[in-house]
């Protein structure tokens, strides 16, 4: 995997000897040697991650990172702090500005290379979701003032680990600020960790019952849980079973002995960015759930009725059964507007599609099409069948009159309904054109009809 890599560092034969061996790992290097000159480069250059220097002059990198994540447009940019510092305080100073992650010079080269391509993952990740989420804003279907990066809210955790003394620690630590949940075996943690809600796994990779490993690759490999961070506890010079974890997608990792503070701090960072991550899913969800759906009555809109019309009609070829189809038109419904409001008539279509969903079954398609106008496609339904439920509809609708906010009286509301079966070979446009000519029939004959076609 290839990358855009900044390395920011006062001393050049510093800058030199990164260059050189990331440009042989065919990483795209680019260099800054202050921390004005590092933003600049990130804003103008856009690179992939940031490899930073602590101790410079005029502005050290932990104000330089602390900047970065300030800032909405660079803030997802990963940043390594690359230093001699070797103190733990250094280190939980650097996660608490923001860093991904504190690597002490020297830095071990496979290490580095790693936890580059490890974060570099990440963040492809994340533009993925971001880009989707820009899109669904400039179409107006999501709401940008709602961005949360979850730093305020308590996490659930659940703890693999089978040492006690080791447990009740990460117990005493994080219990005050997040719900922590301890197994000590990692077969039914995975069980847990499929049915269950969590914002964090971690992992000590002393753990004897199982391979802690295999349980990382099977979290990466399992639908449900694919997505949740793991944060992996290593013994000191274990370097071998951290880059596995690195590359079999765990998120993070500490040390030991564990140092409360910084657990405390890679624990934060990892749960604000799954709930952020969870904001991004859930933001895309919701736009694509917006671009297919009817905002008015919530049923589906005539995109996706002609999308998923022809797949319809390709599965009945397929499987030989009937499907049938309906389409609705509310009669009268412009006198609605006119008399009473287009906030009256918006009401009456809600009610209607309401009334319509009551009376449909779970594997028919409900769409609006029109403005009064409805089509329902019905799945191996044939036209016996399409008729009675088409005549069911039309009563739930007439039989009842509509309660509406802004009127003096309940309003007499009824419906003309064309019902087809689909033939073989018929195209989503013919089969559409076939049961609007049923409707227009049955408004011929007088509205409040039902009406089956044929030819």
């Amino acid at each position: 995997m290839s990358a855009r890599v900044l390395v920011v560092d006062d001393v050049l034969p510093n800058v030199k000897v990164l260059e050189a061996k990331l440009t042989a790992e065919y990483f795209d290097v680019l260099t800054a040697f202050n921390g004005r000159d590092a933003l600049e480069t990130i804003y103008n250059e856009h690179p992939d991650i940031v490899l930073l220097d602590v101790m410079m002059p005029i502005m050290d990198g932990f104000e330089v990172c602390q900047k970065i994540k300030a800032d909405p447009a660079i803030a997802h940019i990963p940043v390594v702090m690359v230093t001699a510092l070797s103190g733990q305080q250094d280190r939980v100073r650097g996660l608490e500005a923001g860093a991904d992650d504190f690597l002490t010079k020297p830095v071990d080269d496979v290490a580095l290379f790693a936890r580059v391509r490890s974060l570099v993952r990440l963040k492809m990740m994340m533009d993925e979701l971001r880009l989707r989420e820009e899109t669904g804003q400039d179409f107006g279907v999501i709401d940008s003032t709602a961005a949360s990066d979850g730093s305020e809210v308590r996490g659930r955790v659940l703890v693999i680990e089978d040492y006690e003394i080791s447990a009740e620690a990460i117990r005493e630590t994080l219990g005050d600020q997040h719900d922590i949940q301890i197994e000590p075996d990692c077969a039914h943690a995975l069980e847990r960790a499929t049915t269950e809600s969590f914002d964090l796994v971690i992992v000590s990779m002393a753990v004897e019952n199982y391979d802690p490993l295999r349980f990382c690759s099977q979290i990466r490999s399992t639908e449900e849980t694919r997505q949740l961070p793991i944060l992996t506890l290593v013994d000191e010079g274990d370097s071998a079973r951290l880059i596995k974890g690195l590359e079999l997608g765990v998120s993070d990792y500490l040390m030991r002995p564990l140092e409360r503070h910084e657990l405390t701090a890679r624990t934060r960072t990892q749960i604000r960015r799954k709930h952020y991550q969870d904001r991004l899913r859930s933001n895309y969800q919701r736009s694509m759930a917006m671009a297919v759906t009817d905002s008015l009555t919530g049923l589906f809109n005539r995109r996706y009725l002609n999308n998923h019309l022809e797949n319809l009609l390709s599965h009945r070829e397929d499987e030989g059964k009937p499907l049938s189809m309906l389409i609705l038109d509310i009669d009268h419904f412009k006198r609605i507007n006119d008399t009473h409001g287009h906030g009256v008539g918006d009401e009456v279509l809600k009610q209607f599609a309401q009334r319509m969903g009551l009376n449909l079954r779970g594997v028919d398609l409900a769409a609006r099409i029109g403005g009064e106008e409805f089509v329902v496609v019905m799945p191996s339904t044939d036209l016996a069948l399409a008729e009675g439920i088409a005549e069911r509809l039309r009563r739930a609708v007439g039989d009842e009159p509509f309660k509406v906010n802004g009127t003096d009286q309940p309003l007499e509301v009824t419906c003309s309904i064309g019902v087809i079966t689909a033939r073989s070979g018929e195209s989503p446009k013919e089969a559409l054109a076939r049961a609007d000519a049923a409707l227009y029939e049955a408004k011929h004959r007088g509205r409040n009809k039902v009406v089956k076609r044929i030819a």
